[in-house]
Protein backbone atom coordinates (compact mmCIF):
# COMPACT_ATOMS: atom_id res chain seq x y z
CA UNK A 1 0.00 0.00 0.00
CA UNK A 2 1.06 3.58 -0.63
CA UNK A 3 -0.02 6.55 1.47
CA UNK A 4 -0.31 10.31 1.33
CA UNK A 5 -0.21 12.80 4.16
CA UNK A 6 -3.11 15.25 4.27
CA UNK A 7 -2.64 18.94 5.03
CA UNK A 8 -3.24 18.28 8.75
CA UNK A 9 -0.67 15.47 8.94
CA UNK A 10 -3.16 12.59 8.80
CA UNK A 11 -1.86 9.54 6.90
CA UNK A 12 -4.28 8.14 4.30
CA UNK A 13 -4.07 5.11 1.97
CA UNK A 14 -4.22 6.01 -1.72
CA UNK A 15 -6.43 3.05 -2.67
CA UNK A 16 -9.55 1.66 -1.06
CA UNK A 17 -12.92 0.11 -1.75
CA UNK A 18 -16.09 2.06 -2.44
CA UNK A 19 -19.56 0.83 -1.48
CA UNK A 20 -21.78 3.03 -3.67
CA UNK A 21 -24.82 1.06 -5.01
CA UNK A 22 -23.98 -1.98 -2.85
CA UNK A 23 -26.82 -3.59 -0.92
CA UNK A 24 -26.25 -4.12 2.81
CA UNK A 25 -25.40 -7.78 2.20
CA UNK A 26 -23.00 -6.97 -0.63
CA UNK A 27 -21.42 -4.09 1.30
CA UNK A 28 -20.75 -6.29 4.32
CA UNK A 29 -19.22 -9.02 2.17
CA UNK A 30 -17.17 -6.64 0.02
CA UNK A 31 -15.73 -4.81 3.04
CA UNK A 32 -14.85 -8.12 4.66
CA UNK A 33 -13.18 -9.43 1.49
CA UNK A 34 -11.34 -6.14 0.95
CA UNK A 35 -9.93 -5.99 4.45
CA UNK A 36 -8.98 -9.66 4.28
CA UNK A 37 -6.82 -9.07 1.17
CA UNK A 38 -5.10 -5.94 2.42
CA UNK A 39 -7.33 -2.92 1.88
CA UNK A 40 -7.31 -0.39 4.70
CA UNK A 41 -9.49 2.37 3.20
CA UNK A 42 -13.29 1.96 3.19
CA UNK A 43 -15.67 4.54 1.66
CA UNK A 44 -19.39 4.69 2.41
CA UNK A 45 -22.10 7.34 3.00
CA UNK A 46 -25.33 7.87 4.88
CA UNK A 47 -27.15 7.98 1.56
CA UNK A 48 -25.79 4.59 0.45
CA UNK A 49 -27.93 3.05 3.20
CA UNK A 50 -25.24 0.48 4.05
CA UNK A 51 -23.27 2.02 6.94
CA UNK A 52 -24.45 -0.61 9.42
CA UNK A 53 -23.37 -3.32 6.99
CA UNK A 54 -19.96 -1.66 6.53
CA UNK A 55 -19.57 -1.69 10.31
CA UNK A 56 -20.40 -5.40 10.40
CA UNK A 57 -17.87 -6.12 7.65
CA UNK A 58 -15.18 -4.31 9.62
CA UNK A 59 -15.98 -6.21 12.80
CA UNK A 60 -16.12 -9.52 10.95
CA UNK A 61 -12.69 -8.94 9.39
CA UNK A 62 -10.86 -8.86 12.70
CA UNK A 63 -8.71 -5.94 11.49
CA UNK A 64 -8.11 -3.44 14.28
CA UNK A 65 -10.11 -0.24 13.93
CA UNK A 66 -6.93 1.85 14.28
CA UNK A 67 -5.57 0.21 11.12
CA UNK A 68 -8.62 1.15 9.01
CA UNK A 69 -9.19 4.52 7.34
CA UNK A 70 -12.99 4.87 7.41
CA UNK A 71 -14.71 7.43 5.19
CA UNK A 72 -18.38 8.44 5.15
CA UNK A 73 -20.57 11.39 4.15
CA UNK A 74 -23.50 13.28 5.63
CA UNK A 75 -26.42 14.04 3.34
CA UNK A 76 -27.69 17.51 2.44
CA UNK A 77 -31.02 17.09 4.25
CA UNK A 78 -29.03 16.62 7.47
CA UNK A 79 -26.91 19.77 7.28
CA UNK A 80 -29.23 21.83 9.50
CA UNK A 81 -28.73 19.33 12.33
CA UNK A 82 -25.25 18.12 11.52
CA UNK A 83 -24.29 17.34 15.12
CA UNK A 84 -27.10 14.83 15.33
CA UNK A 85 -26.29 13.39 11.89
CA UNK A 86 -22.68 12.80 12.86
CA UNK A 87 -23.66 11.14 16.14
CA UNK A 88 -26.03 8.84 14.27
CA UNK A 89 -23.50 7.87 11.60
CA UNK A 90 -20.99 7.00 14.34
CA UNK A 91 -23.61 4.75 15.92
CA UNK A 92 -24.49 3.06 12.62
CA UNK A 93 -20.84 2.37 11.84
CA UNK A 94 -20.17 1.15 15.38
CA UNK A 95 -17.18 3.43 15.93
CA UNK A 96 -16.31 6.44 18.07
CA UNK A 97 -14.50 8.32 15.30
CA UNK A 98 -14.47 8.74 11.53
CA UNK A 99 -11.19 9.17 9.67
CA UNK A 100 -12.63 11.36 6.90
CA UNK A 101 -16.10 12.92 6.79
CA UNK A 102 -17.54 14.61 3.69
CA UNK A 103 -20.41 16.94 2.97
CA UNK A 104 -22.01 14.76 0.29
CA UNK A 105 -23.63 17.38 -1.95
CA UNK A 106 -23.32 21.17 -2.41
CA UNK A 107 -27.00 21.93 -1.81
CA UNK A 108 -29.00 23.01 1.22
CA UNK A 109 -27.30 24.76 4.14
CA UNK A 110 -23.88 23.31 3.47
CA UNK A 111 -22.11 26.02 5.47
CA UNK A 112 -23.99 24.96 8.61
CA UNK A 113 -23.23 21.34 7.77
CA UNK A 114 -19.54 22.13 7.48
CA UNK A 115 -19.57 23.96 10.81
CA UNK A 116 -20.99 20.84 12.43
CA UNK A 117 -18.16 18.82 10.91
CA UNK A 118 -15.66 21.35 12.25
CA UNK A 119 -17.09 20.90 15.75
CA UNK A 120 -16.73 17.12 15.41
CA UNK A 121 -13.18 17.58 14.13
CA UNK A 122 -12.21 19.72 17.11
CA UNK A 123 -13.81 17.17 19.46
CA UNK A 124 -11.76 14.32 17.95
CA UNK A 125 -14.78 12.55 16.48
CA UNK A 126 -13.53 13.20 12.93
CA UNK A 127 -9.87 13.16 11.85
CA UNK A 128 -10.21 14.91 8.47
CA UNK A 129 -12.85 16.92 6.59
CA UNK A 130 -13.89 16.84 2.94
CA UNK A 131 -16.21 18.21 0.27
CA UNK A 132 -17.87 15.94 -2.28
CA UNK A 133 -19.12 17.15 -5.67
CA UNK A 134 -18.67 20.85 -4.92
CA UNK A 135 -18.41 23.19 -7.95
CA UNK A 136 -15.90 26.05 -7.81
CA UNK A 137 -18.22 28.75 -6.46
CA UNK A 138 -19.53 26.66 -3.55
CA UNK A 139 -16.10 25.21 -2.89
CA UNK A 140 -14.79 28.78 -2.56
CA UNK A 141 -17.73 29.73 -0.35
CA UNK A 142 -16.77 27.01 2.13
CA UNK A 143 -13.15 28.17 2.10
CA UNK A 144 -14.27 31.74 2.78
CA UNK A 145 -16.38 30.70 5.76
CA UNK A 146 -14.48 27.82 7.33
CA UNK A 147 -12.17 27.69 10.32
CA UNK A 148 -10.62 24.37 9.29
CA UNK A 149 -9.46 24.07 5.69
CA UNK A 150 -10.76 20.79 4.16
CA UNK A 151 -8.28 17.99 3.63
CA UNK A 152 -9.86 16.15 0.66
CA UNK A 153 -12.21 16.87 -2.24
CA UNK A 154 -14.11 13.97 -3.82
CA UNK A 155 -15.09 14.35 -7.47
CA UNK A 156 -15.43 12.43 -10.71
CA UNK A 157 -11.95 11.92 -12.15
CA UNK A 158 -10.46 9.55 -14.75
CA UNK A 159 -8.19 9.80 -17.81
CA UNK A 160 -11.00 11.34 -19.92
CA UNK A 161 -11.67 13.92 -17.16
CA UNK A 162 -8.49 14.32 -15.07
CA UNK A 163 -9.55 17.46 -13.18
CA UNK A 164 -6.30 19.28 -13.93
CA UNK A 165 -7.65 22.75 -13.21
CA UNK A 166 -9.16 21.69 -9.89
CA UNK A 167 -5.94 19.96 -8.87
CA UNK A 168 -4.00 23.19 -9.35
CA UNK A 169 -6.38 24.86 -6.91
CA UNK A 170 -6.10 22.00 -4.43
CA UNK A 171 -2.30 22.29 -4.44
CA UNK A 172 -2.59 25.79 -2.97
CA UNK A 173 -4.25 24.33 0.12
CA UNK A 174 -2.46 20.99 0.28
CA UNK A 175 -5.76 19.22 -0.35
CA UNK A 176 -6.07 15.70 -1.77
CA UNK A 177 -8.35 14.52 -4.57
CA UNK A 178 -10.39 11.35 -4.17
CA UNK A 179 -11.66 10.06 -7.51
CA UNK A 180 -15.03 8.45 -8.00
CA UNK A 181 -15.76 6.78 -11.36
CA UNK A 182 -11.97 6.19 -11.50
CA UNK A 183 -12.53 3.79 -14.42
CA UNK A 184 -14.89 6.12 -16.27
CA UNK A 185 -18.08 4.42 -15.08
CA UNK A 186 -16.89 1.24 -16.79
CA UNK A 187 -16.84 2.84 -20.24
CA UNK A 188 -15.21 0.28 -22.54
CA UNK A 189 -13.99 2.98 -24.92
CA UNK A 190 -11.88 4.36 -22.07
CA UNK A 191 -10.77 1.08 -20.54
CA UNK A 192 -9.83 -0.37 -23.94
CA UNK A 193 -7.82 2.63 -25.13
CA UNK A 194 -4.77 1.40 -27.05
CA UNK A 195 -2.32 2.86 -24.55
CA UNK A 196 -3.85 0.89 -21.68
CA UNK A 197 -3.90 -2.35 -23.65
CA UNK A 198 -0.26 -1.88 -24.63
CA UNK A 199 0.85 -1.04 -21.08
CA UNK A 200 -1.20 -3.91 -19.66
CA UNK A 201 0.74 -6.30 -21.89
CA UNK A 202 4.07 -4.69 -20.95
CA UNK A 203 3.48 -4.87 -17.18
CA UNK A 204 1.42 -8.09 -17.19
CA UNK A 205 -1.57 -6.29 -15.71
CA UNK A 206 -5.16 -5.61 -16.74
CA UNK A 207 -6.21 -2.37 -18.40
CA UNK A 208 -8.12 -1.43 -15.24
CA UNK A 209 -5.01 -1.93 -13.13
CA UNK A 210 -3.04 0.37 -15.43
CA UNK A 211 -5.70 3.09 -15.03
CA UNK A 212 -5.79 2.72 -11.26
CA UNK A 213 -2.01 2.89 -11.12
CA UNK A 214 -2.10 6.06 -13.23
CA UNK A 215 -4.44 7.58 -10.64
CA UNK A 216 -2.15 6.85 -7.72
CA UNK A 217 0.94 8.09 -9.57
CA UNK A 218 -0.66 11.44 -10.41
CA UNK A 219 -1.69 11.88 -6.78
CA UNK A 220 -5.30 10.71 -6.78
CA UNK A 221 -6.96 8.54 -4.14
CA UNK A 222 -9.08 5.79 -5.73
CA UNK A 223 -12.05 3.85 -4.37
CA UNK A 224 -13.28 1.39 -7.04
CA UNK A 225 -16.18 -0.72 -5.85
CA UNK A 226 -16.96 -4.36 -6.57
CA UNK A 227 -18.98 -7.32 -5.33
CA UNK A 228 -16.56 -9.80 -6.90
CA UNK A 229 -13.76 -11.00 -4.58
CA UNK A 230 -11.39 -11.51 -7.52
CA UNK A 231 -12.00 -7.99 -8.82
CA UNK A 232 -11.59 -6.60 -5.32
CA UNK A 233 -8.22 -8.31 -5.03
CA UNK A 234 -7.16 -7.27 -8.53
CA UNK A 235 -8.01 -3.60 -7.94
CA UNK A 236 -5.46 -3.47 -5.12
CA UNK A 237 -2.70 -5.27 -7.01
CA UNK A 238 -1.35 -2.06 -8.57
CA UNK A 239 1.76 -1.20 -6.58
CA UNK A 240 4.31 -3.65 -7.98
CA UNK A 241 5.18 -1.52 -11.01
CA UNK A 242 5.67 2.14 -11.92
CA UNK A 243 4.58 3.88 -15.12
CA UNK A 244 7.32 5.95 -16.72
CA UNK A 245 7.11 9.72 -17.24
CA UNK A 246 6.61 9.18 -20.97
CA UNK A 247 3.78 6.73 -20.30
CA UNK A 248 2.12 9.20 -17.95
CA UNK A 249 2.33 11.83 -20.71
CA UNK A 250 0.66 9.43 -23.16
CA UNK A 251 -2.21 8.92 -20.73
CA UNK A 252 -2.46 12.67 -20.08
CA UNK A 253 -3.11 13.14 -23.82
CA UNK A 254 -6.38 11.19 -23.45
CA UNK A 255 -8.04 14.15 -21.69
CA UNK A 256 -11.37 14.74 -23.48
CA UNK A 257 -13.02 16.91 -20.82
CA UNK A 258 -15.70 14.18 -20.77
CA UNK A 259 -17.81 13.64 -17.66
CA UNK A 260 -20.17 10.73 -17.09
CA UNK A 261 -22.19 12.53 -14.42
CA UNK A 262 -23.09 16.09 -15.31
CA UNK A 263 -26.35 17.20 -13.74
CA UNK A 264 -26.77 20.92 -13.16
CA UNK A 265 -26.82 22.04 -9.53
CA UNK A 266 -30.39 23.32 -9.95
CA UNK A 267 -31.57 19.88 -11.01
CA UNK A 268 -29.55 18.23 -8.24
CA UNK A 269 -31.11 20.46 -5.63
CA UNK A 270 -34.62 19.67 -6.80
CA UNK A 271 -33.93 15.93 -6.66
CA UNK A 272 -31.79 15.73 -3.53
CA UNK A 273 -33.73 18.04 -1.26
CA UNK A 274 -36.92 16.14 -1.98
CA UNK A 275 -35.48 12.94 -0.51
CA UNK A 276 -36.08 12.64 3.23
CA UNK A 277 -34.73 9.15 3.86
CA UNK A 278 -34.45 7.80 7.39
CA UNK A 279 -30.80 6.79 7.42
CA UNK A 280 -31.22 4.98 10.73
CA UNK A 281 -33.60 2.56 9.02
CA UNK A 282 -30.75 0.41 7.74
CA UNK A 283 -30.21 -3.33 7.87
Amino acid sequence: MEYIYLNNGVKMPVAGIGTFTLSPEDAENSVYEALKCGYRLIDTANAYMNERAVGRGINKSGVARKDIFLVTKIWCTEYEDGDRAIAQTLERLGTDYIDLLFLHQPVGNYIEGYRAMERAYKAGKVKALGLSNFPADRFNNVLANCGVVPQVVQVEAHPYYPQNELKETLKKYGMGLMAWYPLGHGDKSLIKEEVFSRLAKKYNKTNAQIILRWHTQVGNIVIPGSRNPEHIKSNLDIFGFTLTDDELKEIAALDKDRRYYNRAIADEEKAFMGWKADFNDQK
